[in-house]
């Protein structure tokens, strides 16, 4: 069964769409490597010059699927490996990457939302690294993507406490480069997408390298820091009971263990 992520082209622009609404397009291995399996793939054509992502239904991405994941079997880090390679593919790729976040980005997909070159959201979505309500860490890039927009300070903030960030609190901050009004969003996306279309894609591939250069040089580490941390707190106690307050939808009792 294909995973549920739809490629759309349209002439120049080539749209990713986690599409998985019923469950907030809750991430899967399959749909991880899909999305970037189209990245790749965007990347290599010449008549694609911009690449667009975004979630069907109200959310633009609730994270990785915790109600799917079996917390008996062995630590697996083919999720993490696979959400890394995405982002990666997001920062080299030498077009323009627009993130339409139509609704929560949370976990791994607040990641995607800022490892995107521009990120246009609705008034109403928000931005959450949630990894700590279930006794994980931020990955996807985020630990460097996060602080590279806004600070140590701030990314300790979202990372620690798993604050909600709404989306124009995340633009003041400097983590998005567009909050519109909900009604706006369809017409500003277009408008941006538009724009890149019709903009010096060569220009913007250099843009890119030179600001991947000077903010985000520690990215490489950081993917490399989140593997082993996460891969060590997927065998931890406080995991389990994570993932299990998750599914019971109650608060977990954590214990350092």
């Amino acid at each position: 069964m294909t995973a549920p992520v739809r490629i759309e082209q349209d002439d120049a622009v080539v749209r990713v769409v986690f599409d998985r609404p019923d469950q907030l397009n809750a991430l899967t291995t399959a749909m991880l490597l899909r999305a970037g399996d189209a990245v790749e793939k965007a990347a290599a054509d010449p008549a694609v010059r911009v690449v667009v992502l975004t979630g069907a239904g109200r959310a633009f991405c609730a994270g990785a699927d915790l109600a799917g994941h079996d917390i008996q079997a062995d630590p697996d880090t083919g999720t993490i490996d696979a959400a890394n390679r995405l982002t990666r593919l997001m920062r080299d790729i030498p077009k323009p990457v627009l993130a339409a976040v139509n609704g929560p980005a949370v976990g791994v997909g607040c990641s995607f939302a800022l490892a995107a070159d521009l990120c246009v959201a609705r008034e109403s979505a928000y931005f959450l690294l949630a990894f700590a309500n279930v006794g994980l860490m931020p990955d996807g890039g985020s630990t460097a993507l996060v602080p590279a927009a806004i600070g140590r300070a701030r990314a300790a903030r979202m990372a620690m406490l798993a604050e909600r960030v709404p989306a124009p609190q995340a633009f003041d901050w400097g983590l998005i480069s567009h909050v519109v009004p909900d009604a706006d969003f369809d017409s500003e996306v277009a408008a941006v997408v538009t724009r890149l279309a019709s903009g010096p894609t060569a220009s913007y591939a250099q843009t890119k390298r030179a600001l991947a250069v000077s903010s985000l040089s520690q990215l490489d580490d950081a993917f490399a820091a989140e593997r082993a941390g996460q891969s060590f707190l997927f065998g931890t106690k406080d995991f389990a009971e994570g993932v299990a307050a998750f599914r019971d939808k109650r608060r977990p009792a954590f214990r350092g263990e």
